[in-house]
């Protein structure tokens, strides 16, 4: 029996988008990768359509997708994962909330979703502290609980006094839409850039409870608007020039959690992971996977890759498979700086990968390397494109590719598969004798 090693690399796909400014080429195909291509060649490559083809996945439906789980029958919801992974206990019939502290404009305009990305996680602390002590909810008798994760991110979670709420509302934040349950990413230059109402959804089972909870989310936004306008915090934001964190965007509405069998009943596999988000943490807690903790990402690259590869090459002996989840080259796909992220993937490439095949033995282990979504710099967010997809060690038998890059894996003998499709495969490798 092999060892698995399933490495996400988030946002690494650019799809059908070349970057004008990489001479017509995406950040991957223009990355200097010579182990992604060693990998390529020595296995097979295809492309993956994470959740289904025309779906511009976000991050919790599609890492469920590609660990083996149907998310149009489990999934329930971006905010009672995260919740579950800050530690907040939610029951059915309680409302969770993936959020953004974000800047507001002016009357409802949006000025930064992200606060510029230099909001600190302790001043969010701060301003989460604010909140929670200042905002009282009056519209329908309950309590809430707002908690920051990492930088602007944070987890919204209302609970009925009287009555159980309903996760069939819309979002806040206009940069995300629902498709049912699942949140979906809109394409840049779509959608007008205001504070959205939040509204029951047309399918919602509980009118009345998706009612009760559209007050709810639309009281706390007013509110909580008002109290972060006065927050020392922003006050000393704005005098140093920086923007201030006076809105929470919410979106990716549940109430409950979802309910699946662990992954080691699933597939008979010990699972242990790498993760660095509250998203990937939640699904980790929730699918039975072993959490290796590893200090948060930092602005050195190199010392965080290189203490990656070291941490894998210990734990993998621990466990039938690791799953590594590795934030890097989704940031810079968000914010449309192509020459970024093409240093992203080269130095993951040279500082994780190097290392790390340099130190197992690639017949005893079967690798994959892919990503959950493609977010491409020239749309600034999540598309529905395929991502690009290798299978390497093991058993497995070379095509004819010679590199890694979305243009190539077309032609790959994996072919198209959709992201549920993909774990059975690396079973498949792992538990084939010659």
């Amino acid at each position: 029996m092999k060892k698995i090693l399933y490495i996400v690399l988030d946002g690494l796909g650019d799809g059908n988008y070349p970057c004008k400014e990489l001479g017509n080429q995406t950040p991957l195909e223009a990355a200097e990768t010579p182990l992604m291509d060693m990998l390529a060649r020595q296995g097979q490559t295809g492309l993956m359509y994470t959740v289904g083809k025309g779906i511009a996945p976000e991050s919790d439906i599609a890492v469920i997708s590609i660990l083996g789980y149907d998310a149009l029958k489990y999934y329930t919801g971006r905010g009672p994962l995260e919740a579950l992974a800050t530690g907040i206990k939610i029951k059915d019939g309680d409302l969770a909330f993936r959020a953004n502290i974000a800047t507001r404009g002016t009357g409802r305009s949006i000025k930064d979703r992200r606060v510029g990305r230099n909001l600190s996680t302790e001043e969010a602390t701060k301003l989460c502290n604010e909140i929670n002590e200042k905002v009282k909810l009056e519209s329908v008798p309950a309590t809430f609980v707002f908690k920051n994760t990492l930088e602007y991110r944070g987890v919204l979670v209302i609970k009925g006094v009287k009555n159980k709420l309903s996760g069939y509302v819309t979002n806040t934040d206009p940069a995300y839409t629902k498709h049912g349950l699942l949140g979906v990413a809109k394409e840049t230059g779509t959608f007008e850039n205001i504070i959205e109402y939040c509204m029951p959804t047309k399918n919602c089972p509980d009118r009345e409870a998706a009612y009760r909870s559209a007050l709810l989310v639309n009281e706390f936004v007013l509110k909580s608007c008002e109290v972060l306008d006065q927050a020392g915090v922003n006050k000393s934001r704005v005098k140093k020039g920086y923007l201030p964190g006076n809105l929470v965007l919410l979106r990716d509405a549940g109430d409950c959690l979802p309910k699946v069998p662990s992954i080691k009943s699933k597939f008979k596999k010990n699972f242990g992971c790498f993760v660095e988000m509250p998203t990937e943490e939640g699904i980790a807690l929730l699918t039975g996977m072993k959490i290796v903790s590893i200090p948060p990402p930092t602005k050195d690259l190199e010392k965080d890759y290189t203490l990656r590869a070291k941490m894998t090459i210990k734990e993998i002996k621990n466990y039938d498979g690791l799953y590594i989840h590795i934030k890097g080259p989704d940031v810079p796909g968000h914010d449309g700086d192509a020459h970024k992220k093409k240093t992203v993937i080269e130095m993951i490439d040279k500082y994780y990968l190097a290392p790390l095949i340099n130190n197992i033995d690639m017949k005893e282990t079967v690798i994959a390397v892919t990503a959950d979504h493609s977010t491409p710099c020239q749309l600034k967010s999540h598309s529905d494109d395929p991502v690009p997809l290798l299978i390497s060690g093991g058993s497995v038998k070379p095509d004819s590719t010679q590199s890694f890059s979305e243009k190539v894996c077309q032609s790959g003998k994996i072919g198209k598969i959709n992201g549920v499709q993909l774990m059975p495969m690396l079973i498949k490798y792992a538990d084939a004798k010659k």
